[in-house]
């Protein structure tokens, strides 16, 4: 027996360390998205349009102010209208989208196939539509969340927390309420984000939520199901953005995605972050 288990370790200390190289590989990776000149660290704003004109610039008193000092105290003006939104900019604000100058149109907002970003200096700002809601959402890459980011928690890789599981698919699509962090209930159901990198995707909370962890939950990613089988890795458990920036607007998880054991394995609460819901 001594002998079997002296040449079992050398196989079980490689895959040990092939698991903790996997697990290194994707939180070197979600580090460089998080803080990224367009991650989820340079949000500073998101402002909800009024119908008619909502002047933007870096006056407080703006409908959509944007960061002091880096645009014009009056940059233009937003018109909302029949759910469209136009931008109408001052000649001499700078204003550019793909690095042209911007004219008078109809702004492309997250939901459209090509999302006009707005950009003057650090600062860019779209339109973003949630529900009824439509508002702008301000990025800065010189945000000081971004700039003084020193990185993130986590509880240690285990390999006890990539689990295997059986995936039964409903009949038929089911929709399903989902909370948000601003207050409302939208009905979601499963659908393909990317044809070309098809995953599934998780909103939990267990038992450590709004103590070692995120109070909001977190989010979770797994390869398409095969053979009825699908592989759930913890370990990759992850913040959503509204635990960096009050101005996200993160959905919450379902009732029945609240676990009721303690997942010690992914991200942990964010050192830098705001108030938890």
């Amino acid at each position: 027996m001594l002998a079997l288990v002296g040449l079992m370790a050398p196989a079980f200390a490689a895959a040990d360390a092939e698991f903790q190289k996997t697990e290194q590989a994707w939180r070197d990776g979600r580090v460089k998205r998080l803080s990224s000149p367009n991650g989820w660290l340079t949000l500073v704003g998101l402002h909800w349009l009024q119908p008619g004109e909502n002047v933007f610039g870096s006056d407080p008193e703006c409908a959509v102010p944007l960061p002091a000092g880096k645009a014009p105290k009056r940059a233009g003006v937003l018109v909302l209208d029949a759910g469209s939104v136009r931008i109408k900019p001052e000649p001499s604000a700078g204003l550019t989208i793909d690095g042209r100058p911007v004219t008078e149109h109809v702004l492309g907002d997250d939901t459209a196939e090509k999302t006009d970003v707005v950009s003057i200096g650090t600062v860019s700002f779209f339109v973003v539509k949630r529900g009824d809601r439509i508002g702008v959402r301000v990025k800065d890459s010189a945000s000081p969340v971004r700039t003084g980011f020193k990185g993130l928690d986590y509880f240690p890789a285990d390999p006890k927390w990539r689990v295997t599981g059986s995936f039964v698919p409903y009949d038929a699509p089911k929709p399903v309420a989902i909370p948000t962090v601003l207050g409302t209930t939208e009905t979601m159901q499963a659908v393909v984000e990317d044809p070309k990198e098809p995953m599934l995707w998780f909103i939990f909370k267990d038992a450590t939520s709004a103590k070692e962890t995120y109070g909001g939950g977190r989010f979770l990613y797994a390869e398409m199901p095969k053979d009825g089988k699908v592989v759930v890795d913890f370990n990759q458990a992850y913040n959503p953005p509204c635990a960096f920036t009050p101005y996200a607007t993160c959905p919450l998880p379902p009732r029945q995605n609240w676990l009721p054991i303690r997942v010690e394995a992914g991200e942990k609460a964010f050192a830098g972050g705001h108030h938890e819901p």
